[in-house]
């Protein structure tokens, strides 16, 4: 697998990281609506034809959770890798993680702006995570609205 670097945090305040009020309502709503897509394609059965466009779901679903988690710290970032920066940065302890996200990510770009499929081992090798990770982020956002 090509290893893939982490966006530079610094970068990403600089060129990308706005600061916003915390908005509850909104962060509430991109979390439903991430479920529900997540909810949809948990529904489907996947095969070699579709998985590529399942990874890219699983992608989408965690993106919109990094940004809500993004925005319950008071910042809206304008570039996808910084959201995954973010969370590797934030939470060290997540590294397998977010080196996984980022991996989605890779992938999910290759696919809309190449064409490259993905392949469906990649999938069964790793979806389990990809819903473990859902959860997990879905769990800080709700400690985080607690606090």
């Amino acid at each position: 697998m090509k290893k893939i670097d982490f966006m530079d945090w610094d970068d990403c305040k600089k060129s990308f990281i706005i600061k916003k009020e915390v908005d509850n309502e909104k962060i509430n709503s991109m979390v439903k609506t991430a479920f529900k897509r997540f909810n949809f394609i948990s529904s489907i059965e996947v095969n070699k034809d579709n998985v590529s466009f399942v990874v890219e779901d699983y992608y989408e679903i965690i993106k919109e959770l990094l940004a809500s988690l993004l925005l319950q710290n008071g910042l809206r970032s304008k570039n996808h890798q910084c959201l995954i920066t973010y969370f590797y940065k934030t939470y060290p302890n997540y590294e397998f993680e977010a080196n996984l996200i980022l991996r989605l990510s890779y992938l999910r770009n290759r696919l809309d702006y190449y064409g490259e499929l993905i392949d469906i081992n990649f999938y069964k090798k790793y979806s389990k995570d990809f819903v473990s990770i859902i959860n997990l982020i879905e769990k800080l956002i709700k400690e985080k609205t607690k606090e």
